[in-house]
């Protein structure tokens, strides 16, 4: 699945389009932690790194509703660290084996050029369930809470903070629960890069998201990120600001919803609707008395 929020996305899908044109491929996902890494190098937070590697690949697995059943995996580190290495690796056979994933390969690079450690993790598998990711209007827009950083560096420069390691939540049993059960879920997102600007995805040209941004109370880092001179519209459109998957369903669903998620260790809350609209996303911002609008 290749990054919808950047300016030449449309470009690079059209581009890829042409190599599946008449040919039968798997769902897959494929993605990595980025900016994160050189503070998990500095703080040898090696287990830590193989979870947010995976779990954001498992992630986007669940929104597109398959079942992971193949994984690959690229390290890259600053100088030869077996110890660093096995400890990713053990992490990633550990969680594969409890979801039945085989791991088919894997590959190290040396870089010494680079300041940390990536970790680059591509799943494929099997449709549980194939529809459109499409919002529809009058649903309620439920929230579950994550931590989600980049630009950190930028940000924080030199300065370090326990939260910047914390691997990102894992959503997937829940939701491989939620579609073996047929809950109506109509659309689903995985707030990452461009955060509460991927909503405008599955909208469509008639439908707004409304989302009141103090419905699931950011931690405490993300206040600390917006008192940085962060504007508010850069920081829902940057951060997740502590909400990292949002599903729409109608209303008479979300204590059924909201009862399977707690199974798996998640409240999650109402925090906004869809309506009729122009294709915008309007958020209530937690940081500030502004609405934002995308």
């Amino acid at each position: 699945m290749y990054d919808t929020t950047k300016p030449y996305s449309e470009r690079i899908q059209e581009i890829v389009k042409r190599t599946q044109i008449g040919k039968d491929f798997p769902p897959s996902s494929t993605d990595g932690i980025g900016e994160k890494g050189r503070y998990h190098w500095q703080q040898r937070t090696f287990r830590e790194v193989a979870l947010d590697a995976l779990f954001q690949n498992l992630n986007d697995a669940g929104v597109m509703r398959f079942k992971v059943k193949y994984l690959q995996n690229h390290i890259m580190i600053p100088r030869d660290d077996e110890g660093a290495i096995t400890e990713i690796v053990e992490t990633l056979a550990e969680q594969c084996i409890k979801r039945n994933i085989v791991i088919t390969s894997g590959e190290t690079a040396i870089h010494e050029s680079y300041p940390g450690v990536e970790i680059s993790v591509n799943v494929q598998g099997e449709y549980i369930e194939r529809r459109p990711n499409v919002f529809q209007q009058n649903e309620v827009l439920l929230g579950a809470g994550s931590n989600g950083f980049t630009k950190i560096g930028e940000i924080f420069g030199s300065e370090f903070n326990p939260e910047f390691v914390r691997p990102t939540p894992s959503y997937y049993d829940a939701l491989l629960d939620l579609l073996k059960q047929r809950f109506q879920i109509s659309g689903m997102i995985h707030v990452t890069g461009g955060a509460f600007t991927r909503l405008k995805s599955p909208l469509g040209k008639g439908l707004d998201a409304i989302v009141d941004g103090t419905s699931l109370i950011p931690q405490s880092i993300f206040y600390e990120i917006s008192s940085k001179e962060v504007p508010d519209e850069e920081m829902y459109r940057t951060f997740n600001c502590g909400v990292g998957l949002i599903l729409a369903a109608p209303e008479k669903d979300l204590e059924d919803i909201i009862h399977a998620f707690s199974f798996h260790g998640f409240n999650p809350r109402p925090i906004g609707k869809v309506v009729s609209g122009t294709g915008k996303v309007k958020i209530k911002s937690a940081f500030s008395d502004k609405q934002i609008i995308y």
